[in-house]
């Protein structure tokens, strides 16, 4: 066996380190980077669009610029879907495969349900086909806001997907319920 000198193991130390290090920066940069652009199932949303049961554009945000806000009379029940927008500020289509893998949906937090409740309702297809007049609600989703005193509130809208948001308004929507 062969004693090794300062040199060697200096030289061997600096060949570990160096392989460690190629090694680990690798896997953070794959963790990093393919969350939210290459794995089946996410969504690399920039925005997204609230649009009323006619097809009218009620609420925007994209990029974080905002336009429109959310206006119902107490009593009164607004059917919303929910657009998600990709970094042209298009639409994203959901994809049907894979569907059944998703796990998450809507979620809403940070409103005053004394004033509005906002509830998520996912538009899953449950054999029912009789929505079809809605050309884009087919596989969408929906929110309803329900106006149960008068006053102002806002909420937060987030995407989820296995447990954690893949999109988070940047911006609370506004509600005034007259």
């Amino acid at each position: 066996m062969r004693n090794l000198s300062a040199h060697d193991l200096v030289r061997y130390g600096m060949h570990a380190v160096f392989s460690l290090l190629l090694v680990f920066n690798f896997a953070c940069e794959d963790d990093d980077h393919d969350d939210h652009d290459h794995h089946e199932g996410h969504t690399d949303a920039d925005g997204f669009v609230l649009e009323d049961e006619s097809g009218t554009e009620v609420y925007r945000e994209f990029e974080g610029a905002v336009d429109g806000s959310i206006s119902l009379n107490v009593g009164d029940t607004l059917e919303l879907s929910v657009h998600f927008l990709d970094h042209d500020g298009e639409e994203i289509e959901h994809e049907e495969e894979g569907d059944e893998d998703h796990e998450g949906g809507l979620s809403i937090s940070e409103n005053n349900e004394s004033i509005a409740k906002v509830e998520a309702e996912d538009h899953e297809e449950d054999g029912a086909d009789h929505d079809h007049d809605h050309d884009h609600e087919e596989h969408g989703m929906a929110i309803h806001v329900i106006g149960v005193s008068s006053g102002s509130t806002s909420f937060k809208l987030q995407l989820m997907h296995e447990g954690h948001a893949d999109y988070t308004s940047t911006n609370n929507v506004p509600v005034v319920v007259n």
